[in-house]
């Protein structure tokens, strides 16, 4: 099954769920087929070059071939402003199927196995940030915000799903969900609307989820919600926004009942505490209706003079005692993996989250943020299962040297295939694959 997973597939199965995009052209314009253009956005986005398309366009030309071609299966094509012409028109929940498609090809190879924790249980972690902002260009689907002085900031937003685990540097992107206005809703959309129609048209598809955000979404209407489609959640729980919680916690403390204990560490540099507090069975709000949770804290001293570097509390409905306390902690703690590993290196890392590739009036920031994800999502695979690649990118350490030469070799020399093109990488810098390589 890992087969499934190396380039050429990938690039079929993108292949496939384009080419069921509809074609909302009139007439007799139509040259360019809707499948090429968002092959050829997503080659830019997986490349991380903005002029990919032009170098190919002459490269064709003068050699009748092109990467874009022997790569990505590109037909003819478009430049860019057909390209956003196109796409614009093309809701980005037709691509959704990708995610999907691409998560059950690691589950069935097995991938996903050391990502579980607690025996069963993927953690999901939702985040929302923003991808663009303009005091002048909009459409129908920015959200706004007017400041004191009158002016209007436009922008869009979007959620971003990823599956996060300790100790993996990589997160496994899953289909976003986008913060804009609804029809039929007088108010702004928010992250937290959002969120909900995420888990409502999405997490079922995956298997023993358990939901980490932060405190925005600890909130009964969407703990209901995720308990409804059998999910758990580790969700940050803050003082300030949980007073009965809280209020309980002290009385439960004032009995004697909160359950404590301290852990000495090393942290290559000095010796931290540990403080480990915990508690079962209290409200999440005021209320016979309330939603019973499990709580628990960890706090992260100095042990010379007490100085507090960590505090952070959670809401979940895993079991905790002793033991197990531990690891629920540190699993919310990875919810800062969906920014650090995602959403920092999608804005900084070559994939320039935030460049508006183009705006336009219905649906192409969308589309295109979406395949900008699609490229990341197979990055992170190939990253996996292609050895040659893993050689790569682990001889070229630095992300961006990787794809400066990506972006070189693409634009001067023609490669058959990707293992034509990754084998000529490796024999230029004089790497051998280790016989046993699979």
């Amino acid at each position: 099954m890992t087969q499934a997973l190396a380039f050429d597939p990938l690039v079929q199965a993108l292949h496939a769920q384009l080419a069921s995009l509809p074609d909302y052209r009139k007439g007799k314009n139509i040259q360019y087929a809707i499948k090429d253009a968002a092959l050829g956005a997503f080659a830019v986005f997986f490349t991380q070059s903005p002029s990919f398309l032009a170098y190919q366009r002459t490269m064709k030309q003068a050699k009748g071939r092109s990467n874009a071609d022997s790569l990505f299966g590109i037909v003819d094509s478009p430049c860019d402003n057909q390209i956003r012409t196109l796409l614009d028109p093309v809701a980005p929940a037709q691509l959704f199927p990708v995610f999907a498609g691409v998560y059950d090809a690691l589950e069935s190879a097995g991938h996903l196995s050391s990502w579980r924790v607690f025996t069963d249980q993927l953690l999901i972690a939702l985040d929302g940030t923003e991808y663009f902002t303009s005091h002048e260009i909009h459409c129908d689907r920015c959200s706004q915000r007017t400041h004191r002085n009158g002016e209007v900031t436009y922008f869009h937003q979007v959620i971003t799903p990823v599956i996060v685990a300790p100790g993996k540097h990589e997160v496994i992107p899953l289909e976003p969900e986008f913060i804009t206005p609804q029809d039929g809703h007088e108010k702004q959309d928010c992250e937290q609307v959002a969120a909900k129609r995420w888990i409502e048209g999405h997490v079922d598809h995956y298997q023993q989820v358990t939901i980490l955000g932060d405190d925005l979404y600890c909130k009964q209407p969407f703990c209901e919600l995720l308990l409804h489609h059998g999910c758990n959640f580790i969700l940050v729980c803050k003082p300030e926004s949980h007073t009965t919680l809280y209020e309980w916690l002290a009385g439960v403390e004032a009995a004697g009942d909160l359950q404590q204990f301290t852990i000495r560490r090393w942290n290559g540099r000095f010796h931290t505490v540990h403080t480990y507090r915990y508690a079962s069975e209290v409200p999440l709000r005021e209320g016979e209706d309330a939603v019973w949770v499990n709580w628990c804290e960890l706090t992260i001293t100095k042990e010379t003079d007490g100085t507090i570097l960590y505090r952070n509390a959670f809401a979940t409905q895993h079991h905790l005692d002793h033991t197990s306390v531990k690891s629920v902690v540190q699993a919310g703690r990875t919810r800062w993996k969906i920014e650090n590993e995602h959403n920092n290196t999608l804005k900084t890392k070559g994939y320039h989250l935030e460049h508006n590739y183009g705006h336009g009036k219905q649906h192409l920031s969308a589309v295109l943020l979406t395949l900008n994800l699609i490229a990341f999502l197979f990055h992170t695979v190939l990253g996996w299962v292609d050895p040659k690649y893993h050689l790569l990118r682990q001889t070229l350490a630095a992300r961006q040297t990787f794809f400066h030469d990506l972006q070189a070799l693409t634009r001067y020399l023609l490669f058959d295939s990707w293992d034509h093109l990754l084998n000529f990488m490796l024999q230029g810098l004089e790497i051998a694959m280790s016989p046993d390589a699979s």
